[in-house]
């Protein structure tokens, strides 16, 4: 039986060019991951660009889990340091289990200049099925945010520009996307934020998420996306040195997702 789910996740992972979304950050799911307009310490796995106005340094880990899918558990683990030539950023992730794994590293830089942060990030992807041995290629992912105005803001960012592969068919290369998307800044309290993001290889997909700041420094998040069909809730508190998120995504073949953050913040103040 371990033989055969090996096989499958191994075709199923290889075969079609997909892999694990490597997304994270509970606030961002909370929104529905519609986070390419969000400057915040989440940018290393989300848009790069957004870690530029980083003004802490911070650590973050996140672990999210799926009930009804057992082996299929994330984790990210990152930190972002800002330095004179703009905010540096270095993590890990990890999907999967010993049947088959996904193990991510990677490292970018964000600097903003003006209105516009702008950044890149240097990954190294390694897949392990059980009986097909370890694959392992390098992927480079760019992007950007522009303040447009003090209400709104604009982000995009494209992942595996490079359309890195772990062979020369196209049936073995990692998935490119590109994701635009806005942030409108509604009230002090609320933010809502939209997002497009399209594979090459498939239908596009519309995000939309709103956070709303319900009582100081306690935050109510929803979100919602098609293709697939999923809904999303978040909760979440700031504090001068912490933040504490939590989000649970529904879908109806596979039911709940549940994801939980922290980040730890020193030095200089974190973002607003």
């Amino acid at each position: 039986m371990k033989y055969l789910i090996s096989v499958f996740v191994f075709i199923g992972f290889n075969g079609f060019a997909q892999s694990a979304q490597t997304l994270m950050g509970a606030k961002q799911m909370g929104m529905a991951y519609a986070s390419a307009a969000t400057q915040d310490e989440w940018g290393l796995w989300n848009n790069i660009a957004g870690l530029a106005s980083q003004q802490s340094a911070a650590a973050s880990v996140a672990y999210e889990v799926t009930p009804t899918l057992i082996g299929a558990n994330r984790m990210a683990l990152s930190a972002a340091v800002p330095g004179r030539w703009g905010v540096v950023g270095a993590g890990a992730f990890r999907f999967g289990d010993q049947v088959y794994s996904e193990q991510i590293v990677s490292i970018g830089i964000a600097h903003r200049v003006g209105i516009t942060s702008l950044g890149a990030k240097l990954n190294w992807v390694q897949y392990r099925a059980d009986g097909f041995g370890v694959q392992s290629v390098a992927v480079i992912d760019v992007g950007g945010i522009t303040q447009l105005t003090r209400h709104m803001s604009i982000g995009a960012y494209i992942t595996n520009l490079t359309q890195s592969s772990f062979a020369s068919s196209d049936s073995y290369r990692l998935p490119t996307r590109l994701v635009v998307g806005v942030n409108f800044q509604l009230t002090d309290a609320v933010i809502v934020s939209t997002e497009l993001e399209k594979d090459l290889d498939y239908k596009p997909i519309f995000k939309a998420g709103m956070n709303y700041e319900a009582i100081k420094n306690f935050f109510i998040r929803s979100g919602f996306n098609f293709y697939p069909q999923n809904f999303y809730l978040g909760l979440g508190t700031k504090r001068k040195t912490m933040t504490v998120d939590y989000a649970v995504r529904f879908n109806h073949f596979l039911g709940s997702t549940h994801q939980i953050a922290v980040t730890i913040y020193w030095g200089k103040s974190q973002n607003k």
